[in-house]
């Protein structure tokens, strides 16, 4: 890799940190193409968040998130990936070398692979920012043993919704879902399971207006869309899961994206830009699961091998 200054040029650069993008390292690295991975807010991605991956395989009792992250970055910097804590916050995709411009400084990179995630939406209302982590959450395998014994409020009626609120069945006391329409999307066997739950209840209608509490979450206010009459429900955890939003502000108007701001890739992760990749759910809005993020990861860096090896044929 040479530098000029502040300007580094090198052959694969990528963007985030997460199970995507340190395959994607560990790939590169192994093809001897000395990737630089720039890990934004968050080594290891939201996989890092969970307090425990049972679903991985390899590890028959589970492995902690944080844990998982860790060893994917030792295994990619053994084969000589290099990580690089900084922040990008701008990219040219309008020739190559491609541009991007950190924190820090400047990469030019000969490929890209976008690794950089989605975030879970919020409801944006009074309280809710000032209350996550003190009631408020987003992630139940990471916060649901906090609630034992305890009343948990679920907002949402899609799968996500209903398998984290079974989830925190085997903690919590009550589980009550909150949902704006009158059925649920989730899938059928979900439903039949949270109906047939015996500490799992259902409001109807409903949207929570406010997260009301001083020092931890007391008790939320809610609004009947239909009726518009509002009331007041006490508990001791609100978890939302209505959705993602993928991290792709930067590539708006460069890449080709779905209505929901999905990166549009075909079967090799290749982007609408030559050499542009991209992988894990900044292009994956149905699975969201740390080994396919892993498998898309390494796919583009495959691929991403591939294009710089044609080119110097």
């Amino acid at each position: 890799m040479s530098a000029n200054g502040t300007e580094k040029h090198v052959k694969v650069l990528v963007l985030g940190a997460g199970p995507a993008g340190l395959s994607a390292a560990l790939y590169a690295a192994r093809a001897e193409l000395e990737p630089v991975v720039l890990t934004g807010m968050q080594l290891g991605g939201q996989a890092a968040l969970t307090h425990v991956i049972e679903n991985y395989p390899g590890f028959p009792t589970g492995v902690g998130g944080a844990e998982l992250g860790e060893l994917f970055q030792k295994q990619a910097e053994h084969f000589g990936a290099k990580v690089e804590f900084d922040m990008a916050h701008e990219v040219d995709l309008s020739q190559r070398p491609y541009k991007v411009t950190t924190d820090s400084g400047q990469y030019k990179a000969d490929t890209l692979i976008l690794t950089t995630g989605a975030n879970p939406t919020h409801l944006n209302i009074p309280g809710e920012v000032e209350l996550t982590g003190r009631g408020v959450s987003y992630c139940a395998t990471c916060d649901g043993w906090f609630f034992k014994d305890k009343k948990v409020v679920i907002v949402g009626g899609g799968d996500s919704a209903i398998e984290e609120g079974l989830f925190i069945t085997r903690y919590a006391s009550s589980v009550t879902i909150i949902h704006r329409r009158d059925e649920l999307r989730a899938s059928p066997v979900l439903q039949k399971r949270a109906k047939e739950h015996p500490k799992m209840n259902f409001i109807w209608d409903t949207i929570v207006t406010e997260v009301v509490g001083s020092d931890k979450l007391e008790t939320l206010k809610l609004k009947n869309v239909k009726t518009g009459a509002e009331s007041t429900f006490d508990t001791d955890g609100l978890f939302i899961f209505i959705g993602h939003v993928p991290n792709t502000q930067m590539f708006k108007g460069q890449l080709e994206m779905t209505d929901l701001g999905y990166v549009v890739v075909n079967d090799k992760m290749e982007t609408s830009v030559e050499g542009v990749y991209a992988a894990g759910e900044i292009a994956d809005p149905h699975f969201r699961q740390v080994i396919t993020s892993a498998g898309m990861g390494a796919a583009a860096a495959i691929q991403a091998t591939r294009f710089l090896e044609a080119e110097t044929a």
